[in-house]
């Protein structure tokens, strides 16, 4: 992709997010909590500030797996989070990588995160963080330490008549022996599509980051441009018989404007206590 092309292509995405929170300060209803790769409640790179279970659930327990796919190998993605007293998260995944990838023969990572959210008036304000040991698995060789600390806010809106939430995320990504002076940024939507037909079955996710799920991602890569990744969440909870649990599929595109790009699907179960 050109540089210009690149310009364009952001531009018309911050455009995007612009509208999708200027166009209405409308709550949505049922924000729909899915997991992003790391395992906090969120998008696909980014958290959000939602937690997996808010009132009127005082604890739920989510279990999640994503697989990324890409020339044949498979990086695969297991997780699960817990969320206590309606304002604080607890998560776990373990990134376990395909063989030949990067400089060593696959291995494992753990990222293991909290979150605590205030709540606001239809706004959710949050602030996390994540510990993160690469290669704890099989390639201890290559094992070291790092993390990320964060702020995120989400806060609902419309997209045209759509119900839609959009999420801005503040952060610094720590890095043993390494310094830095680069800011973690990123922003997304989720957006119902034709609530009117589909009630909120069919969520359009995107979201752009200046860092990945964990400083050494498979494909979901924001290292050199930063990386925006697409596609499409469903709510099968929406189904009478699924009505009291969580379940969630993905369907996406890691890095959908690069060559870096990528299959993705995922699901997610929960229940509430």
């Amino acid at each position: 992709m050109s540089i210009g092309y690149s310009r364009i292509v952001c531009i018309f995405f911050i455009i995007t997010v612009i509208s999708v929170s200027s166009l209405g300060a409308q709550p949505q209803g049922r924000s729909l909590k899915g997991m992003s790769f790391s395992g906090s409640t969120g998008l696909y790179s980014i958290p959000t500030a939602r937690i997996g279970w808010e009132r009127p659930n005082s604890f739920g327990f989510d279990l999640g797996y994503h697989a990324i796919i890409s020339g044949g190998r498979t990086a695969h993605i297991p997780k699960l989070s817990a969320s206590l007293f309606s304002w604080i998260e607890l998560n776990a995944a373990v990134d376990i990588q395909p063989d030949g990838f990067v400089t060593h023969d696959g291995g494992a990572d753990l990222i293991a995160g909290a979150k605590i959210q205030f709540p606001l008036t239809n706004t959710a304000l949050a602030l996390g963080g994540n510990y993160q040991r690469h290669n704890f698995m099989n390639n201890d060789g290559y094992s070291y330490n790092a993390g990320q600390v964060y702020v995120a806010i989400t806060y609902p809106g419309r997209f045209f008549d759509a119900p839609a939430e959009t999420t801005l995320v503040l952060g610094k990504t720590f890095m043993e022996n390494t310094s830095n002076s680069n800011i973690d940024f990123g922003m997304g939507f989720d957006v119902i599509l034709l609530p009117k037909y589909l009630g909120g079955l069919v969520h359009w996710i995107t979201d752009f980051s200046n860092f990945s799920y964990s400083v050494e991602p498979f494909r979901a890569d924001a290292w050199y441009r930063g990386v925006i990744n697409s596609g499409l969440r469903f709510d099968f909870s929406i189904i009478p018989v699924f009505s009291r649990l969580k379940f969630v599929v993905d369907i996406l595109i890691t890095d959908a404007f690069d060559s870096n790009r990528a299959f993705s699907a995922g699901v997610v179960l929960g229940l509430p206590f």
